[in-house]
């Protein structure tokens, strides 16, 4: 009787865009088994089983996150399926029981959409940004606030070759095997990849800063956008480029590095601490189109 029910009912697939601060996860994937660390789609799993849905839902997430990294916006598709009779949850009613269910309060459901039941969050995205925040003029951590430590990579360097590393940037640009910025473990089976936008920008001062401290910090932001990146691309571009700021590197050696292909050479190793980089956006293109045209 319970697969003729299931059977009857209707189901319903979203998209749904969600933030988090990742200080306290271990990533943004579920955690199994006994381990004492936890995921962020651990709270959001726990979340949807209160929606009743006659399978139990699972989030398919747009983009893999590492432990202490952040989201702005993250995204993930997942299906709902009602009891017979029941009508599919509106996008803004899903959005709602979710963030009323939700137990951690360092994690937020944005936005939830209405999609295709052939829709997939991670396929069919076609920009991902990321920003990562530098601060300069921190000799050490008890001189940075401490609601900025687990949002900044604290330069012990008073400042920054700005346009050095613009211009290193520049050799990123473009389509590119980028092997020798890939961390062991990646899935992925290509390496190449576009890098749409690569910047350098000073940070506007943080309002977490006192103002006698101001003078001294100076916040940084590089912000990546591909439509994919490798295992940790974003993290170690960031420590390469950061080199080149502080002198270790020329530009024209971060063109090298790219051309050699190599993620064991001497200089490739360097990657930037996790507690510095946001994920910013996930696109999709014709959203809206796709909101309203579901199946």
């Amino acid at each position: 009787m319970g697969s003729g029910r299931a059977a009857d009912s209707v189901r319903a697939r979203y998209l749904v865009y969600f933030q988090y601060l990742g200080t306290d996860f271990n990533g943004v994937a579920a955690v199994r088994g006994t381990q004492r660390a936890v995921g962020v789609l651990n709270y959001l799993e726990e979340a949807a089983e209160r929606l009743n849905s006659v399978l139990p839902v699972k989030f398919i997430i747009s983009s893999r996150t590492d432990a202490g990294v952040h989201a702005l916006c993250n995204a993930a598709h997942l299906d709902v399926q009602r009891r017979s009779g029941q009508p599919p949850f509106s996008p803004e009613i899903l959005t709602h029981a979710l963030n009323s269910h939700l137990k951690h309060p360092a994690i937020r459901v944005l936005q939830s959409f209405r999609v295709p039941s052939n829709f997939h969050a991670r396929y069919a995205a076609t920009s991902r940004t990321y920003l990562y925040r530098l601060a300069t003029g921190c000799p050490g951590l008890a001189q940075l606030s401490v609601f900025e430590r687990n949002r900044c990579w604290a330069l012990r360097a008073d400042c920054l070759d700005v346009a050095a590393m613009r211009e290193a940037a520049q050799h990123l640009l473009g389509t590119h095997d980028f092997s020798a910025f890939q961390s062991a473990g990646s899935p992925s089976t290509s390496t190449v990849r576009t890098l749409r936008r690569a910047s350098v920008s000073p940070d506007p001062a943080s309002p977490f800063v006192l103002p006698q401290e101001s003078r001294r910090l100076q916040f940084w932001t590089l912000e990546f956008e591909s439509q994919s990146f490798l295992y940790r691309q974003v993290r170690r571009m960031t420590a390469i480029l950061v080199a080149v700021g502080l002198g270790a590197l020329t530009p024209t050696q971060v063109k090298v590095i790219l051309e050699s292909r190599d993620p064991l050479g001497r200089h490739q190793t360097r990657v930037a601490p996790a507690h510095g980089l946001f994920l910013k956006s996930v696109l999709y293109r014709d959203l809206e189109d796709l909101a309203h045209t579901h199946s």
